[in-house]
């Protein structure tokens, strides 16, 4: 369902051209993080001693709640929706797994790294069907290339943040609350500086307000939920689906056409998502449930 939300962002960002992507950025991460913090108050006061001991993924958290909509959204504006797209999400994964197995120290499943695989694949096939045209130089994509890497590797770095509070007992509401409430405060500055586009109608208004309410305050708290119940990692592989979701939008409401490799592309996706989604056998330990043992030299 989070995915189905955040697969709309496009489609709606259509609808105020004249809005730059800070201020869409900002307007949409800020505003819902900060109500993300207002939901979760009451836990997050009670959870404070346990925060304070937390301190630092705490601070990374926000910062990287901070920098994503920022570079993500300037990174579809800079090499175009296709690229920004599909550099953002499908770094995120991979960012999110190695965070795990370095600061985490557990390693990733062969599930896991298939379902990866094909998300990727997949993504990379439905994006490049709409790849832009050679109206964008070589330094433009290149420049969006490294704000999608940014904005991929901000996006593991909050979900595992949040993940890890909630590891450390700090509730859900709370581990969401504290650290998009953070990053959402970060934001407001960039909103007052660049948001003036959003006021000029009532539908660049109401553009602002949908991106804030629905996929990042209603998309992240359920993508919260999915945090208490899956790692990190796979929460970021199942957003993979995102690109698929606008792909679907763009023919059904939008009108656009699919090319036979898109649907290849959505059927890919939906393969890695049939991986991740299958049961797992009960009585063995799977690698990601395993500490990798460091063994130092004599």
């Amino acid at each position: 369902m989070t995915s189905v939300l955040w697969g709309t962002t496009g489609t709606a960002a259509t609808f105020a051209p004249e809005v730059g992507p800070l201020a869409i950025g900002a307007a949409a991460l800020g505003v819902g993080g900060l109500l993300q913090a207002a939901i979760a108050a009451r836990s997050v006061r009670r959870a404070t001693p346990a925060i304070r001991s937390q301190t630092v993924p705490w601070v990374l958290g926000g910062l990287a709640v901070m920098v994503y909509p920022l570079a993500f959204y300037s990174s579809m504006h800079t090499a175009g929706v296709a690229i920004g797209t599909v550099v953002s999400l499908a770094s995120a994964p991979i960012a999110s797994g190695v965070l795990e197995v370095l600061v985490d120290r557990t390693l990733p499943d062969r599930r896991w790294v298939l379902a990866a695989a094909l998300g990727i694949t997949g993504g990379t096939l439905l994006c490049l069907t709409d790849a832009p045209g050679g109206d964008i130089g070589a330094a433009s994509v290149g420049l969006g290339v490294a704000l999608g890497l940014v904005a991929g590797t901000s996006y593991a770095t909050y979900s595992w943040a949040v993940g890890h509070l909630m590891r450390r007992e700090v509730p859900r509401a709370a581990a969401m609350g504290s650290v998009f409430g953070l990053g959402g405060a970060l934001l407001v500055p960039v909103l007052l500086v660049t948001g003036a586009p959003l006021l000029t109608d009532g539908r660049t208004l109401a553009v602002g307000a949908y991106m804030a309410l629905v996929p990042m305050f209603l998309g992240y708290v359920l993508f919260g939920y999915a945090l208490t119940v899956v790692p990190a990692r796979t929460a970021t592989t199942v957003t993979l689906s995102e690109p698929a979701v606008a792909a679907l939008l763009a023919v059904l409401v939008v009108g656009e056409r699919l090319p036979v490799a898109g649907w290849i592309g959505l059927a890919i996706i939906g393969g890695g998502l049939v991986v991740l989604s299958l049961p797992r056998r009960r009585g063995r330990n799977t690698p990601q449930d395993q500490p990798i043992t460091v063994v130092a030299a004599e």
